[in-house]
């Protein structure tokens, strides 16, 4: 009968004996308290308490934490604009005590803190400066956090803008405002292209005009040479330079016929087609050439006059 008492009182011992030992995780501190008041801070192993009377009032990880924080503000040119900032924040070593003690739900300080300074700095920036100094809104999160929270034992490692988001119609203004930009400049690109092609291919027109021009007057050269020669051939066997001129317009005229005879799709019609028809517009143009030097020598005549009456 005495072993069965004896039973129960060594099982409570045992169990007595092993809640006096407790094990700290590796960048964790916990929290002795002795009847409700604080003992002391252990850290990371194996630690002993005083059984029945200490016990471990909580945990608090070393490790650093983040808290993602959304905020709806507005803009200095009245767009409302969502931002999330990532606040990055560890728990001090040496300040376990402060962080346990003088804070119940440190999220909500942070939050509130993070709140405070985005709505205080965003409404002074633009739209499109918000996007362009986000760095500037973590940093003064960051200096505002740090000298509020290092007093209650945490340490603020790093604040982080990841998200910028404005109202959805704003987002697709200025969808629209990007696209009309970019398509301006594709027209301006266009246009100057377009510009260029029109500008090398007048040159290029005037060039082959150039050289076209060079082409016939080289051709009418050598034609003319050619004629010379003729002549020349023609007086040394005793025909003049009219008969001879006659003689070549009537070849030519002849070589003309043969060329359009060549030719079985040629739509060309020769009018008038005989040989008088030639020697008449040699005649013509010979009649021509001497009014035109007999007007010539007239004028300077004239002028030659009229300088000496001045005189």
């Amino acid at each position: 009968m005495g072993q069965f008492i004896f039973i129960p009182i060594i099982f409570f011992a045992v169990v007595v004996l092993i809640s006096s030992f407790f094990v700290v995780k590796q960048q964790t501190s916990a929290i002795i308290e002795r009847f409700g008041k604080f003992q002391s801070i252990r850290h990371s192993g194996l630690q002993l308490k005083i059984p029945l009377i200490d016990k471990v009032a909580g945990k608090l990880s070393l490790k650093i934490q983040q808290l993602d924080v959304i905020i709806e503000t507005k803009t200095l040119d009245d767009v409302f604009v969502r931002l999330k900032v990532s606040v990055q924040y560890k728990v001090i070593r040496d300040k376990v005590y402060d962080a346990f003690y003088k804070l119940d739900y440190p999220h909500d300080q942070i939050t509130s803190y993070v709140f405070d300074v985005v709505r205080a700095e965003v409404p002074k920036m633009k739209l499109d400066d918000v996007f362009v100094r986000k760095d500037d809104v973590a940093i003064a999160v960051k200096s505002e956090l740090n000298d509020a929270m290092m007093e209650y034992g945490y340490d603020i490692i790093k604040t982080l803008v990841t998200d910028i988001d404005p109202d959805a119609q704003v987002k697709a203004a200025m969808n629209r405002i990007n696209a009309a930009d970019r398509e301006k400049t594709a027209a301006q690109f266009e246009g100057d292209a377009a510009r260029i092609l029109i500008v090398e291919k007048a040159k290029a027109e005037a060039e082959s005009k150039r050289l076209q021009g060079q082409g016939i007057a080289d051709q009418r050269r050598e034609i003319a040479r050619g004629l010379e020669e003729s002549v020349d051939v023609l007086n040394r066997v005793g025909i003049n330079s009219q008969e001879a001129s006659a003689l070549i317009v009537v070849t030519q005229h002849y070589d003309t016929l043969q060329s359009i005879g060549q030719e079985t799709n040629s739509n060309l019609i020769l009018l008038p087609n005989s040989p008088q028809a030639g020697s008449q517009m040699l005649n013509d143009m010979v009649a021509s050439f001497t009014a035109s030097n007999q007007i010539g020598e007239a004028m300077k005549a004239k002028k030659l006059n009229k300088k000496k009456d001045d005189e």
